[in-house]
């Protein structure tokens, strides 16, 4: 049966390095990152101030929920030697092979993700700020929240949904395939051209999604080669006999909030339906990884799929029946596994999205980013007249994703809102409220000098002398502000939170 969704974004951002000869993305990064921790303003985190890093002792990215070990697939290396430091709002901020990438703290519904995630683009934005102001006259770090550098290379934007470990992982693969197929249709960032061979922007001028050319698989464990649409990686970071996470790699990073809300909030109703097992069967989608590209490089969002029972339907009806069951979930089980209230907003944003798809997508525009990037595009194209694959309406597809306020295009757009900038600002060091980010992060602001190490499900404090302790936090809904807020605020020490942790 459904557990409630505890909810994550993982997102990798290009990088550049601009005014060097032989820039080095991985150098980047981590002066990047370094630059922003070492900034004077982060508490405990000033320089030669103690830093806790990330504790790699449960990393088991090997780990594959069909069962199988690295021996018979490929699991992402473990970089432990680069930078990877926990913050104060609960986030992990890191160095991910070539790229900088921050995990938001856990969430409970999908407006906090919201939030989060602008959080993170104004960590990013600060840590532009902190890099620049150190490096010489002429060089300059600067940050795009994409997932292409159009030269063949993908990063990702990944999300994460807590699960029952009971339901049948066959089931979870089948529903959420079709959702990853079909929800491209509001959730694609807009990508000039394409990057299959014999597929140029002569053949795909423009598709709605950045990474849809870079999936091979239908299921599988790798995430950097011959990617698959429903990722098995079996790490749950809680207790591994109750709960699973689903592990998300098929998703744009998006810069419209109202994409990111439906994003998130639309799959953890489809995942919920899937615990409790009241999804259509035929709902099923044929020859996914095709399907997957077809619908991404249809901009007139009609073309048919092919489902289970022989049919054929739209990836925008298809989304209409999972919204519908959506709205029956909530009618008769309730929103208390979905993020409570928030649930209902996202049902509603849902019709209202399906709606503006099907008469005029145009109306879309600030909500959902391939919409809102083509107008872009297109005024480009018209206003100098250009072919559909002159290479300056790619860069004009990049500037969309500069994270610097004065030359990112989607920065003047006026898109829609759903969260308040001075919340977004605050979010940037304190975590949510209603997770165990909440524990991790404060005590984090409390304590900097005495966290050794921590991770998203333990943490490990300096008890006193040589001795340390690792405090386990299994359970993602407990360690709140409701459970231990009162707890931190009155522990003077370490050493007093810790003795009563374990009366």
């Amino acid at each position: 049966m459904a557990v409630p969704k505890t909810l994550g974004i993982e997102t990798e951002y290009g990088i550049a390095h601009r005014g060097v000869d032989s820039p080095n993305p991985i150098s980047a990064s981590s002066l990047l990152i370094n630059a922003y921790l070492s900034r004077s303003a982060e508490p405990g985190c000033g320089p030669g101030a103690p830093r806790a890093g990330w504790d790699f002792v449960d990393e088991s990215p090997s780990l594959d929920a069909r069962g199988f070990t690295a021996l018979d697939s490929i699991a992402p290396e473990i970089e432990t030697h680069m930078v990877n430091a926990v913050l104060t709002n609960g986030a992990r901020y890191y160095v991910d092979h070539a790229h900088p990438e921050l995990s938001t703290p856990e969430c409970a519904d999908p407006l906090s993700i919201v939030l989060q995630d602008r959080a993170a683009e104004q960590i990013l934005v600060e840590s532009m700020e902190a890099a620049n102001a150190v490096l010489p006259d002429g060089q300059e770090l600067v940050v795009y929240k994409n997932n292409s550098d159009g030269k063949g290379n993908s990063y990702g934007c990944h999300e994460n949904y807590l699960m029952d470990r009971a339901t049948s992982f066959s089931r979870i693969a089948q529903h959420a395939t079709t959702h990853f197929v079909t929800r491209q249709v509001f959730t694609g960032a807009g990508k000039v051209g394409c990057e299959l061979p014999f597929r140029d922007r002569e053949h795909v001028p423009f598709q709605l999604t950045q990474r849809a050319d870079f999936f091979e698989e239908e299921i599988g464990l790798e995430t950097t080669l011959k990617r698959p649409i429903i990722n098995t990686r079996d790490e749950p970071h809680a207790d591994p006999l109750r709960y699973r996470r689903l592990h998300v790699i098929v998703g744009d990073a998006n810069l419209c909030e109202v994409a990111t809300f439906l994003k998130v909030g639309t799959t953890a109703l489809v995942l919920a339906m899937v615990e409790d097992d009241l999804l259509d069967q035929r709902l099923a989608v044929e020859d996914p990884v095709r399907a997957l590209q077809a619908v991404s490089w249809d901009l007139t969002l009609s073309h048919p799929l092919r489902l289970g029972d022989g049919r054929t339907a739209t990836a925008v009806e298809v989304q209409w029946e999972l919204l519908a069951a959506a709205r029956r979930y909530l009618d008769d089980r309730g929103d208390a596994m979905v993020g409570g209230p928030i649930a209902h907003e996202v049902v509603r944003r849902w019709e209202s999205v399906l709606v503006g798809l099907e008469s005029d997508p145009e109306s879309l525009d600030g909500q959902v980013d391939w919409v809102t990037k083509r107008r872009v595009v297109e005024g480009v194209r018209e206003r100098h007249s250009l072919d559909p694959a002159d290479l300056k309406l790619a860069a004009v597809d990049l500037q969309y994703h500069d994270l610097r306020p004065d030359r990112s295009l989607f920065a003047r757009l006026g898109a829609e809102t759903l969260v308040d900038p001075e919340d977004v600002r605050a979010a940037t060091t304190t975590p949510p409220a209603d997770t165990r980010a909440y524990f991790r992060g404060r005590c984090l602001s409390r304590w900097p000098d005495r966290i050794v190490a921590a991770n998203w499900d333990s943490m490990v404090f300096e008890a006193g002398g040589e001795t340390l302790r690792r405090v386990p936090m299994m359970e993602p809904s407990r360690g709140t502000e409701e459970h231990v807020g009162t707890l931190l605020d009155t522990c003077e020490t370490v050493e007093e939170l810790l003795e009563r942790l374990s009366n």
